[in-house]
């Protein structure tokens, strides 16, 4: 789970929401977000973070809940195996996954706020 990440930055600026383009900029790159931007964002990971809280508590639920903007690079081959993939507290999204899947550890990682994390492979949109 990306606490940002571009599905949910353009379900929360879709054209319909934003006439006037205000978010199109930080749509495409994060490094465009106004401090106004990031505030707001940062409110949604607080959101939604607290509403994790009752289902982290589960000892069969597991979480990984990185500071990514983009979400897609979990599901690419090419960086769910890398060397260089998401990791949080030194432990790879793939590790992180198997570990919990099958049961060898109870995985419950949550990120510092963005963009704090140097381990994402943020997709850039033009």
């Amino acid at each position: 789970m990306k606490q940002f990440n571009f599905l949910v930055l353009s379900s929360l600026s879709a054209p319909s929401a934003d006439p006037s383009g205000v978010w199109k900029a930080c749509q495409k790159n994060p490094g465009n977000c106004s401090p106004s931007h990031m505030n707001y964002l940062q409110d949604f990971r607080n959101q939604m973070l607290d509403a994790l809280k009752g289902f982290s508590k589960s000892t069969q639920n597991g979480l990984f809940v990185n500071s990514c903007f983009a979400h897609c690079q979990t599901e690419r081959q090419d960086t769910w195996f890398a060397d260089d993939s998401p990791v949080i507290n030194n432990k790879a999204i793939a590790l992180a996954v198997g570990d919990w899947f099958f049961d060898r550890s109870s995985v419950k990682e949550t990120d510092c706020p963005y963009p704090c994390d140097k381990s994402c492979h943020n997709l850039l949109f033009r």
